[in-house]
């Protein structure tokens, strides 16, 4: 029940960010919003390495391979998946980027599947099946 509440509180926490994203970018370049949005990072990545430095000591003793993972993630992410967003945003409404761009677990599903073995569950498919017909109806 803990994921659960996480999972909300994520939501919203995302759910927010859009709007002020969408604020942003309309009054600089996709490129420069991502820049900026980044120094937000760091500034937030340095308060928490203040206020928990175990979780530095932590992240500098990881093995190469979980090293790679998480940066390459993290460049994904936050660098490439953030232009494209941004330049979505920039010129499509909010109300129909966030929920198109938001399909994301139907394809961490897919991957899942097929690289990781998950299994394929008639409640993973409903929602596959809901996904994929809401975003034919933003289309």
């Amino acid at each position: 029940m803990k994921a659960y509440y996480f999972a909300l509180m994520t939501a919203l926490v995302w759910g927010i960010v859009p709007i002020l994203e969408k604020m942003g970018v309309s009054r600089t370049t996709p490129l420069a919003g991502v820049f900026l949005r980044s120094c937000g990072v760091i500034v937030g990545i340095s308060i928490l390495a203040l206020f928990n430095n175990s979780a530095l000591r932590t992240a500098l003793k990881a093995d190469p391979r979980t090293i790679i993972y998480l940066v390459l993630g993290g460049f994904m992410a936050s660098i490439l998946g953030q232009i494209l967003f941004y330049n979505a945003l920039k010129t499509g409404e909010v109300s129909k980027v966030v929920p198109i761009a938001g399909i994301y677990p139907l394809v961490s599903f897919i991957i899942g599947v097929i690289f990781l073995g998950e299994g394929v569950t008639f409640a993973k498919l409903s929602g596959v099946t809901m996904v994929i017909f809401g975003l034919f109806l933003l289309r």
